[in-house]
């Protein structure tokens, strides 16, 4: 009964999505890395840049991570703006122009959005298997990373659909493997 009430609620907004997506122009990007990633490293240029922005905004806003993928690592050297229309960001969504190689930035390896006020910083609704429409947009994409910046650190999701969490107060380091549905907000991560 559960199960059928949320796949109800779950297939309609998927099609809004998707619709979305269509009409919009999805990010789709020419090619991915075909591993899986295992940690996220941001050069301090990309911090300073995710601080700046995060402040910056009270509407959402949207960044190409530009980088490259070895060995299950990758590494973000920095983030350029993606081609948004102003009017295209509110503080609960925000929706490009063009891709990230369309606007001119090539190494792009995943895509990176901001919360503002750190809410709803996950890609799985707490405490369950059920995708929130951050990792359903992610899923329409073929980059191998994407995250949400909420504060003082981010949330991000790889192709094997396990969320972590990377601090960017201190310097670089692995990322905290999430379970999907836990919630970094609120002090509840591990």
């Amino acid at each position: 009964m559960l199960l059928t009430r949320v796949a109800r609620t779950a297939l309609p907004t998927l099609g809004l999505v998707t619709l979305l997506a269509v009409r919009t122009g999805c990010p789709r990007p020419r090619r991915a890395a075909s591993e899986d990633s295992r940690a996220l490293v941001l050069s301090d240029q990309a911090r300073r840049y995710l601080a700046l922005q995060f402040r910056a905004y009270a509407t959402e806003f949207l960044g190409c991570m530009i980088g490259d993928a070895r060995s299950g690592v990758l590494r973000v050297r920095r983030i350029g703006p993606a081609d948004v229309e102003p009017v295209q960001s509110t503080p609960t969504r925000v929706i490009p122009k063009q891709t990230c190689e369309e606007a001119g930035w090539r190494g792009t390896v995943g895509m990176i959005h901001s919360h503002p006020g750190g809410e709803r910083c996950f890609y799985f609704f707490p405490g369950t298997q059920v995708a929130s429409s951050d990792a359903r947009s992610f899923a329409l994409q073929a980059y191998s990373v994407d995250a949400i910046m909420c504060g003082d650190s981010l949330v991000w999701i790889g192709r094997d659909l396990m969320q972590h969490r990377l601090s960017l107060s201190a310097r670089p380091t692995a990322a905290t493997r999430l379970m999907p549905g836990n919630r970094v907000h609120e002090g509840s991560a591990p």
